[in-house]
């Protein structure tokens, strides 16, 4: 069919939704005030990009703010047990190789995921690794064999974000 007879959807504005993970929407505490910010972030985008009328700025906020709304809706804020045996949701895991090198991970939702600061979404390989051992372990990650040595229950905070 020739394009001279297809209706065209508003000029090519419309931005394809962002995935929403199968996962459940675990969150730290920073998570939660992550998310906030990132609806607020979108609210005051929209609101700019409808006074500028920029279309294509209109619909990349939408997008965003649907995004960020539904991942509001469905997190479950959660914090790491006080006395863990397991190596769970929240928790700071310190690792040693035998060389002495030391990596020290949080395990956090997937959208606060940050791995350069440390921060791994509880459903990465790394972070499903480590989840269900404790201090002693030793663990194959891509960094080599390496030994669970610390493990913190302290829960990260609002003042973290």
């Amino acid at each position: 069919m020739s394009r001279a007879f297809v209706k065209e959807d508003g000029g090519g504005d419309s931005l394809p939704e962002r995935l929403v993970s199968p996962h459940r929407n675990l969150v730290t505490r920073r998570g939660v005030v992550l998310i906030e910010r990132a609806i607020t972030r979108q609210r005051e985008a929209l609101a700019a990009a409808t006074v500028a009328g920029d279309r294509a700025a209109v619909a990349s906020a939408s997008r965003e703010l649907r995004y960020w709304s539904a991942r509001r809706a469905n997190a479950e804020p959660t914090d790491p047990p006080q006395n863990g045996e397991a190596i769970t949701f929240g928790m700071l895991v310190t690792l040693e190789d035998e060389t002495g090198r030391c990596l020290r991970f949080r395990i956090v939702g997937e959208d606060e995921a940050e791995p350069r600061d440390g921060r791994i979404g509880w459903v990465s390989p790394v972070a499903r690794t480590l989840l269900g051992k404790w201090i002693g372990d030793e663990v194959i990650l891509p960094a080599g064999v390496m030994e669970i040595i610390d493990v913190d229950t302290t829960p990260e905070t609002e003042e973290d974000a």
